[in-house]
């Protein structure tokens, strides 16, 4: 009998020296491939992003100037809400719907160009932040990261006509208008998501975009309980600073973390 067959008759396994050493290698030198697995982020990364995200100007400003529009041609508080909601609604669909579009392309593309990828929103999502940061310091000084003049106009247009259709149709319109413009948090966060989508990944993204229109919210029943828009108006306009630092400081701080997922540094659990 073979020393082979003895060995399995003790039911006993010898282990080969070859697999052994290329464990060794393989903890040596780590895969590359480590950063493209990585889990999905926590919630508090989704929650924060989603958070100083919200602080979006453009949405916040379509959506008084329509509430404007009502209540100075007379409609009732609520008329104004339900075009308001009717508006939040159209922005929640469009956004969501963009991102499970974007990540559904991200899915697709080789695994191997996937860190690559990721590298490249990072370095996106940096110049953001940069310009950003310059408008808090130099506000409409060179290039910046806002809604063209002309799509602004339409806007304004689109905004005078309060019906449930036209509310609907401008929530889809300023979102798919201002999402190239200022989503960079966004895209961060649908990058980072789809490396490993599954239905939790899905939650996230859910949460995120319900995070990213509970300022409109706020502000529509503010103004519906005896908030004076004029108000509101101003907070935007002393704010608008403060919200350029955070969105951009917030967008450094997501490249680093799209980077150091890429190389595998980082791993969510």
């Amino acid at each position: 009998m073979s020393e082979q067959h003895a060995f399995l008759e003790k039911g006993e396994a010898r282990i080969p020296e070859q697999p052994r050493a290329a464990s060794r290698r393989c903890e040596v030198y780590p895969r590359l491939d480590v950063g493209i697995e990585s889990q999905l982020p926590t919630i508090f990364t989704v929650l924060v992003t989603a958070v100083i995200d919200s602080i979006n100007p453009c949405a916040i400003g379509v959506l008084i100037l329509m509430m404007s529009v009502v209540m100075s041609s007379g409609g009732s508080i609520r008329r104004m809400l339900s075009l308001g909601f009717v508006y939040i609604g159209a922005v929640y669909v469009t956004y969501l719907a963009a991102g499970l579009g974007l990540i559904y392309f991200f899915a697709r593309i080789p695994l191997v160009v996937t860190e690559y990828l990721s590298i490249g929103v990072a370095l996106f999502v940096t110049l953001a932040g940069i310009l950003e940061i310059k408008d808090y310091f130099w506000y409409g000084r060179g290039f910046s990261l806002a809604i063209p003049a002309s799509m602004a106009k339409k806007i304004d247009q689109y905004a005078t006509h309060t019906t449930i259709i036209g509310m609907a149709a401008l929530g889809a319109f300023v979102s798919g208008v201002e999402l190239p413009c200022t989503g960079a948090p966004y895209l961060a966060i649908i990058t980072i998501l789809s490396q490993y989508f599954d239905f939790k990944a899905f939650l996230l993204l859910v949460f995120y975009n319900l995070i990213f229109v509970s300022p409109l919210i706020v502000i529509l029943l503010m103004v519906a309980t005896g908030k004076k828009i004029q108000e509101v108006k101003k907070w935007k306009q002393d704010n608008r600073g403060f919200m350029r630092l955070a969105i951009g400081l917030l967008l450094i701080g997501l490249s680093w973390l799209l980077i150091l997922i890429a190389n595998g540094t980082i791993n969510f659990g």
